[in-house]
């Protein structure tokens, strides 16, 4: 029986910005991803993460925010409220985009860490579009990828403590598409990172 063909992943890195700490009551404000690489049977191929890029700012879906987390990113909400995309349009142009990125392989999120950027994003998807283009799982953590090629329970991992040669030399800046890029970079020096020998 011949092995089944197993299709290429394409890693997006994915960075959003929000009012609040889960979707719903609160809104994504600012959506930004970058396309950081692609993996098949052969290894790991990284992008110029400058060269497939998608930005959103969006219109919030309530009224309710939390002042701390607005800061943030200094985001106008009334400005937001007046000319951002409205949410169903957005998540369908990000979806055109993600499958147009994606043709032949299969699309996965990546982020640092994904777990916040991943609920707003698979929440907005399905609330709507109805659908998410990569899946119900197909998101991957940073934070979780280090902590296991260097050995370290989860928990003791941040930035701070990372080698130096695996972080980018872009300023985290708090807006989507910066740091989409910047993590798309981080990203890719953590898949070409041998990781922490053990004995």
């Amino acid at each position: 029986m011949a092995p089944r063909r197993v299709r290429p992943s394409l890693y997006i890195s994915v960075d959003i910005e929000a009012d609040g700490p889960i979707p719903g009551p609160y809104s994504m404000l600012s959506l930004g991803a970058s396309v950081a690489g692609t993996q098949d049977a052969d290894g790991f191929r990284a992008a110029d993460p400058e060269e497939r890029t998608f930005y959103r700012e969006l219109r919030p879906i309530s009224e309710e925010f939390v002042p701390e987390a607005l800061a943030v990113s200094g985001l106008d909400r009334d400005r937001l409220g007046a000319e951002g995309a409205e949410p169903a349009e957005a998540m369908r142009e990000f979806t055109d985009w993600v499958r147009e990125a994606a043709v032949g392989a299969q699309p996965v999120m990546c982020g640092y860490p994904a777990s916040y950027d991943w609920t707003f994003l698979y929440w907005y998807l399905i609330r709507f579009t109805g659908s998410s283009p990569f899946g119900h799982s197909g998101c991957l953590d940073m934070k979780t990828l280090y902590a296991t090629k260097a050995g370290l329970p989860l928990r003791a991992v941040a930035k701070g403590t990372m080698p130096r040669e695996l972080l980018s030399r872009r300023r985290h800046t708090h807006h989507a598409l910066d740091d989409a890029i910047e993590q798309a970079e981080l990203f890719a020096n953590l898949m070409a990172w041998p990781g922490t020998s053990r004995p």
